[in-house]
């Protein structure tokens, strides 16, 4: 199923947002179904001045749907 453009509008204002590299501290359901897309998107990417995050908004088309919604959850409890 692909990822809806609102919904990549709202992934890409939530990876600005994040205040930690991928937000590892929050754990739960973003570092479940996230990590294994920033192996796959971002391999070889060192942690550190917001170069995961960057990955990510670059490839936010290819991000599975579970990481996506996984990060609109982690947004909504904000």
């Amino acid at each position: 199923m692909p990822v809806r453009p609102s919904a990549v509008a709202c992934l890409s204002a939530l990876l600005l947002a994040l205040l930690s590299e991928f937000a590892l501290a929050a754990g739960g359901d973003a570092m479940k179904y996230c990590k294994p897309d920033v192996e796959r998107l971002c391999p070889g990417v060192a942690p550190g001045g917001g170069k995961i995050v960057a990955c990510l908004k670059a490839h936010k088309m290819d991000m599975s749907v579970g990481c996506a919604m996984a990060l609109k959850k982690m947004k909504s409890q904000m």
